[in-house]
């Protein structure tokens, strides 16, 4: 039987840490921004929830909106999106299908100029 679990936030904590990992979501603690490009993630939603800084939202039809402290933020599969962290340090939790999370860290271990191909293993895509 799975069991429930409970994390209470320690702000000495690093960036990039799993909190709770599943075979559907994962959550995990960040800082920082998004990649810098315009992307989209063809299978999988993705959410943050801001703890500390702001950030800012840049989706695919030109709108951009600030989260800040409290704030949720979910894109579902198909929106177009990237985010950067205009006030800082930023902390915040991000909701993910451990598909983003393996993206993640193959982006993180690949040359920004391989970004695109590695996008799409992962059924995701640069738009800009």
């Amino acid at each position: 039987m799975a069991e429930a679990i409970v994390h209470h936030s320690d702000p000495t904590l690093s960036a990039r840490l799993a909190l709770a990992a599943g075979p559907q979501f994962e959550l995990h603690e960040w800082s920082g921004g998004g990649p810098g490009y315009l992307h989209v993630h063809h299978r999988d939603d993705e959410a943050w929830h801001v703890i500390s800084g702001r950030l800012l939202f840049r989706i695919g039809t030109g709108e951009t909106f600030e989260a800040g402290p409290g704030t949720t933020v979910h894109m579902p599969a198909g929106v177009a999106h990237d985010y950067d962290e205009i006030e800082g340090p930023s902390r915040y939790l991000m909701i993910l299908t451990p598909r983003l999370r393996a993206l993640i860290e193959a982006l993180h271990a690949s040359e920004f100029k391989d970004h695109a191909q590695v996008m799409l293993r992962y059924s995701s895509e640069i738009v800009e």
